[in-house]
């Protein structure tokens, strides 16, 4: 029953500060994405872990994807893209090696790498560390994928922002099982 205390309680926190989980507890955590799903053995989770200044890196790589996607690069989206691996002391981006294969397709193997990542979600959540999970224009974006010097084939499909909560962490709502669940007796 612990690990559905676990799942029922997680929360996406926006607002994150230090500390980050250690090296050793995140090897912990990702030996349990590495559970997720995964038809064929194909393994398409790739994770980058960046902390500290490395954040500048993933800053610039922001910038230059931007930059090749045709954007105006306005002093406030300039600004914006440089604070934005900066709002967690870590920040993990989530790519998926696409593989070609016969019967799996690609949707199927970003999927897993969604499940890996809710795996790490719910594992930083039990240690007592939070995160959240965020997308935008710098997921699905072959821009993202060239300005981090990933193999061509790889997809990001997002990024995990982790650290201990700080501030007020939103309450979670009540859903109602009713409205997402369809019984055939």
């Amino acid at each position: 029953m612990e690990t559905l205390k676990t799942i029922q309680s997680r929360n996406s926190v926006a607002h994150l500060t230090e500390p980050a989980p250690t090296i050793e507890e995140m090897e912990e955590v990702y030996k349990g994405a590495l559970r997720a799903p995964d038809h064929a053995w194909l393994r398409p989770w790739k994770y980058i872990e960046i902390r500290g200044d490395s954040r500048k890196k993933l800053a610039d790589s922001f910038i230059k994807a931007s930059i090749a996607s045709g954007e105006e690069m306005t002093d406030e989206l300039k600004e914006k893209l440089e604070k934005a691996p900066f709002r967690a002391p870590m920040v993990i981006v989530l790519a998926a090696d696409i593989k070609e294969h016969p019967k799996v397709p690609k949707i199927e193997q970003i999927i897993s790498l969604g499940a890996s990542a809710q795996n790490i979600l719910l594992a930083l959540h039990d240690i007592g560390y939070s995160a959240i999970w965020r997308t935008g224009k710098m997921a699905f974006n072959q821009n993202i994928t060239d300005s981090l010097d990933l193999p061509s084939n790889y997809e990001v499909i997002g990024y995990l922002y982790v650290g201990t909560p700080s501030g007020n962490i939103k309450s979670l709502p009540e859903l109602n099982l009713k409205d997402h669940l369809i019984r055939w007796e």
